[in-house]
């Protein structure tokens, strides 16, 4: 437990076995009580690098979509009487050092939901992040912010923590078919915000490796549409 909280770590990796090995060593035990990588269908031997480094796997058998293994991921924290999901990337780009810092201002009672963000880290080091995902990382949070009636800074970075009063209750619709994918993501926070739940920001770091190693499953296009979809849609109280 990180100061009385038990805490889920959410891990959804697709095809990711050159990666998700680091970031399941790297997790803080001692902080995280039940470390559970989702496997969203992946051919790779991911599932089975992830068990091997100790996590506790759950496995989809074909692919759903990163807001089906979130999903997947919320409802076995909270059958493992979890306080706390925080939700980390597959891929590496996360630090997951730096859990303790998503925990603390949930645990001092400042918030429920907490958002990474990259852009509040002096001197951050992005590395060799595509520059339309630079640009769209930037507009978002401004579309956002629109849709939220509340300025953010960061709304596309994954890694976050989210108490189970948010995951709990009733009125956020998590298990709805067009957010099987990233769309769960912003329509999450989105609504945590619109509901009155207290949110904040913390910096953390989000470095991309280089190219030749993948950096992203997500398509410019439609993927990106999924980002959006839940800005018009609660936005406009649809």
């Amino acid at each position: 437990m990180y100061r009385s909280l038990r805490v889920a770590a959410i891990v959804p990796v697709f095809d990711e076995a050159a990666k998700i090995g680091d970031v399941v060593r790297r997790t803080p035990r001692d902080v995280v009580d039940s470390l559970l990588v989702v496997d969203d269908g992946s051919a790779d031997g991911s599932a089975e690098v992830a068990e091997r480094g100790g996590a506790e796997l759950i496995r989809h058998g074909e692919r759903r979509g990163v807001g089906a293994a979130l999903r997947s991921g919320y409802a076995a924290a909270l059958a493992r009487d979890c306080d706390v999901a925080v939700v980390m990337a597959g891929n590496d780009k996360d630090s997951p050092e730096e859990i303790r810092l998503l925990l603390d201002p949930i645990v001092e009672g400042r918030a429920d939901f907490v958002q990474g963000s990259r852009f509040l880290t002096r001197g951050a080091r992005f590395g060799d992040m595509p520059l339309h995902r630079r640009a769209a990382t930037r507009v978002h949070p401004l579309l956002f912010s629109l849709a939220a009636r509340r300025r953010v800074t960061e709304s596309t970075n994954g890694f976050r923590a989210i108490h189970r009063r948010v995951l709990v209750d009733s009125r956020i619709a998590l298990d709805q078919r067009w957010l099987d994918g990233y769309a769960l993501e912003p329509y999450l926070y989105l609504r945590a915000i619109r509901l009155g739940y207290r949110t904040a920001e913390v910096p953390v770091t989000k470095v991309y490796p280089p190219r030749r190693l993948g950096q992203t499953k997500m398509k410019p296009g439609a993927d990106w549409w999924q980002m959006l979809s839940p800005l018009v849609r609660v936005g406009l109280g649809r």
